[in-house]
């Protein structure tokens, strides 16, 4: 068929305006697409080049070089979290410990009541810094405990990009300091990779620790990629810990970054790791406390609770919960239980006074640069409830308790003095967690129940929230953060991150309750899951049902039979009112809700196991199946979990050295630190091995003679007695092939040494091993290479799953 000349201007005049209408249409889509939440690509399209090229630049125009802006009037974001704590520890909120920095910011902002986490680090933070619930972020546990269903992979996917990530690309200047325990335990080495870690997550600048706890008295720090050690002050030596100095990193940030870039917004992600066990803190704070909490837990309770309904932080109607019968009443413990209990209290409560007087430093530092009026401040009290982990009457160490050591309270009576200091890895009781998530049910790890996930939160923002000092009753969730933080900084939620499409974000603003104190809440149902322990909330109702295991015990449990409860939230602030009998189909409906939203967001399958759920076979491994290591100078901060299993089974570690005239002094290898570890290092010329087996016992062998100078090779065989895990061992000492001592070790641990403490080679990084030596102790004489072989095991399956359950445990502890 031919087309005429009349049919094709005919053709041509009907598709002219067609065309026309086309690209009209084309941007008015593309104009709402940008405009749109969720509409947005990042990074943005390049722009063509709009000035003109000549043969030299006297014929040519150039174009304008796109800097990325971000929107006029954007303030600073500064989000601080705070670790392992409840709703009736800070004196803002009702609990006896002065918290006068946070008051004052409270006076100056809003309080919210009702604002919510998801019972455990890592999943909360995870779902802070995406806007996605825990599960959708693959963070529905601990990394340690990740398995291959999409929700527990412990792997944050790259569809749920980080607040900082579109921050940054939004001409945000990016930092991070203190706590992140987000990186897959795995990915943690020298050997990377760095995908998940902050400088790839969008963060400019980061200044803490990978993990879930650290040591603030010698925290294994990296800056960026780099291990670097905390420098403490001249002067301040026995008086500066991680919370001075993380406070004084961010501080200097701020001071360079409005000095260089006055204009550009920032964004600080500031989570100290305080107030997380160990809790360590400065003599001169602990003394502030003494005496201060003899009358325990049980009264404590009820004094902060008559706190709470005076501040009116909750409603006059609250009802004060009771004590769970698991938890002993305190009047119940001995004199020596009680002594130990009061003091591990009082170092907790001096490690939250200072934690917010550093914190108050930081603000000040705002103020002094003229920016905390346009700086929308989120000071979030607790990533989860306070932590039950820390055992019935509390511990010394902490890693002892995880390997089922029962301390003698006359040990800890011992050491009573040496709680918070550097020798010391000190965590409370339980009672005193329960205590300091008044008014509620339970605490961390117990999803299912507010002291779990209830927080306290302060929010201020002077150029914007003008009722100082207001209180804030809606219904919110630590997802809803990213989205209040993008819309106050006028900034649209991406659809597109990186080439990656990303999921809709399932946090709303908060914004809104800014201007309208009784404005009903946005978030009108949220689901909770940890461990099995699950909640469904929705418009006032919430229907909870606590799983089987208990924080500070192990095993699993029957789903089946687990007991779902219903609370009225609206009229029973506290969860003291059990009405799932008076209303059976409001209790089904809501569990019948759960699973439609543990479906959609990637909760099931439900597990409650710990160490048995942890398959080696579907995680990377820089360990399993070898025998023999080799390491080099410069090996140093490698991950105990990355380290030569040496535990329970026979080895060997040769040092191949060279000592110069004059002599040599040093560690040559060392692993873990004053909780427990071992140490092989020359001292006053000889060599020496030291077993230190939980603080409790130290066994040590020495070399008979002084090394002469020139090459030498030090061997240390270890001779495990066998017959279980945990057994004792010979030690033997060589120089040379020739036996220079020997010694026995009569118990050893079985599982880790250490939440935080690392393998090093050429020096002790973190805590020393030895009280003969204090760190990094590095070798001065010249170190070539550490050999260590690993003698084939014979330890059965229940042991296995034992050493396992320890290792998951001491991780868990850690968030």
């Amino acid at each position: 068929m031919h087309t005429t000349s009349l049919q094709k201007q005919q053709l041509g005049a009907l598709l002219g305006p067609l065309f026309i209408i086309f690209i009209l249409l084309a941007l008015s889509l593309d104009i709402a697409w940008a405009k749109a939440p969720g509409g947005t690509v990042l990074p943005p399209p390049e722009l063509p080049f709009k000035g003109k090229i000549g043969q030299t630049y006297k014929d040519s125009k150039p174009d304008k070089i796109p800097v990325i802006k971000a929107p006029a009037g954007a303030p600073n974001i500064l989000v601080v979290l705070i670790d392992d704590v409840g709703y009736g520890a800070w004196g803002t909120f009702g609990g006896q410990i002065p918290t006068p920095n946070l008051d004052k910011l409270a006076q100056g902002g809003l309080r919210y009541t009702q604002f919510h986490t998801t019972a455990l680090c890592s999943p909360t933070r995870a779902a802070l810094l995406t806007g996605r619930n825990h599960h959708s972020a693959g963070t529905g546990t601990i990394t340690e405990t990740g398995t291959a269903y999409p929700g527990y992979t412990g792997q944050i996917p790259k569809s749920t990009a980080m607040i900082s990530e579109i921050l940054r690309q939004n001409g945000y200047s990016t930092a991070f300091f203190g706590k992140n325990h987000n990186v897959p335990d795995w990915e943690t080495s020298v050997s990377g990779p760095y995908d998940r870690w902050p400088g790839l997550q969008g963060f400019d600048h980061f200044y803490g620790f990978i993990g879930g706890e650290a040591n603030q008295w010698a925290p294994a720090l990296y800056r960026d990629h780099q291990p670097v050690e905390m420098q403490v002050p001249k002067g301040k030596e026995g008086r500066y810990t991680l919370n001075d100095s993380l406070a004084d990193e961010a501080i200097t940030y701020i001071f360079q970054q409005k000095s260089v870039t006055p204009d550009r917004p920032f964004f600080i992600y500031y989570a100290p790791g305080a107030t997380h066990a160990p809790h360590h803190v400065p003599k001169d704070w602990l003394d502030k406390f003494k005496g201060q909490f003899d009358q325990g837990w049980d009264k404590y309770r009820e004094d902060a609770y008559q706190r709470q309904l005076k501040l009116g932080v909750i409603p006059p109607d609250t009802k004060l919960t009771p004590r769970p019968r698991e938890i002993p009443a305190y009047d119940s413990l001995t004199p020596d239980q009680k002594r130990v209990a009061a003091r591990l209290m009082e170092a907790f409560a001096a490690y939250t006074a200072q934690t917010d007087y550093e914190v108050g430093r930081v603000l000040d530092a705002l103020d002094q640069v003229g920016q905390l009026n346009n700086t929308l401040v989120f000071w979030i009290i607790g990533d989860n409830g306070a932590s039950m982990e820390g055992q019935l009457y509390g511990s010394f160490n902490e890693m002892a308790a995880l390997g089922g050591i029962q301390e003698d309270p006359a040990f800890i009576l011992r050491h009573l003095d040496e709680i918070g200091g550097p020798n010391a890895y000190n965590h409370y009781p339980v009672g005193w967690a329960w205590a300091m998530n008044t008014p509620f049910q339970w605490g961390k790890q117990i999803a299912s129940h507010l002291g779990g996930v209830r927080n306290p939160m302060v929010i201020t923002w002077p150029d914007r929230i003008k009722d100082r000092g207001g209180l804030r009753s809606q219904f919110h969730h630590v997802i809803d953060i990213a989205p209040t933080i993008l819309e106050a900084a006028k900034l649209p939620i991406p659809g597109e991150v990186n080439g990656v499409k990303q999921k809709p974000m399932e946090g709303v603003s908060m914004l809104y309750s800014f201007d309208q104190p009784s404005a009903e809440s946005a978030r009108r149902e949220q689901y909770f899951e940890m461990f099995g322990n699950r909640a469904l909330y929705k418009d006032g109702w919430i229907a909870a049902a606590r799983h089987g295991r208990l924080p500070w015990t192990t095993g699993t449990y029957d789903f089946d039979k687990d007991k779902w409860e219903l609370y009225d939230l609206t009229h029973d602030f506290s969860e003291a009112n059990d009405l799932a009998a008076k209303h059976p189909d409001r209790l089904k409906k809501l569990q019948d809700e759960f699973w439609v939203q543990a479906k959609k967001f990637q909760v099931l399958p439900l597990d409650d196991r710990l160490a048995e759920r942890t398959d080696p076979r579907l995680r990377p491994s820089l360990i399993e199946g070898r025998t023999r290591f080799t390491y080099y100078p410069g090996s140093i901060r490698i991950p105990e979990s990355s380290a030569p299993p040496t535990k329970n089974t026979s080895h060997g570690i040769t040092a191949h050295i060279e000592v110069p005239q004059g002599g040599a002094d040093g560690v040559l290898v060392a692993e873990g630190g004053v909780v427990g570890g071992f140490s092989l290092y020359i001292k006053d010329g000889r060599p020496v091995y030291e077993y230190n087996y939980f603080t409790q016992a130290r066994s040590k062998v020495t070399g008979s003679e002084v090394l002469s100078p020139g090459p030498a090779a030090i061997r240390m065989e270890f001779r495990y007695d066998g017959g279980g895990i945990g057994k004792g061992a010979t030690t033997t000492l060589f120089v040379n092939d020739k036996k220079v001592g020997e010694g026995r070790i009569e118990v050893t641990n079985w599982g880790r040494f250490s939440a935080d403490e690392t393998f090093d080679v050429g020096e002790d990084t973190g805590s020393p091993v030895s009280a003969d030596y204090a760190s990094p102790n590095r070798f001065t004489g010249i170190l070539k290479k550490v050999e260590i072989d690993i003698k084939p095991a014979s330890v059965n399956t229940a042991d296995q799953e034992k050493i396992r359950s320890m290792a998951v445990r001491s991780r868990l502890v850690e968030e």
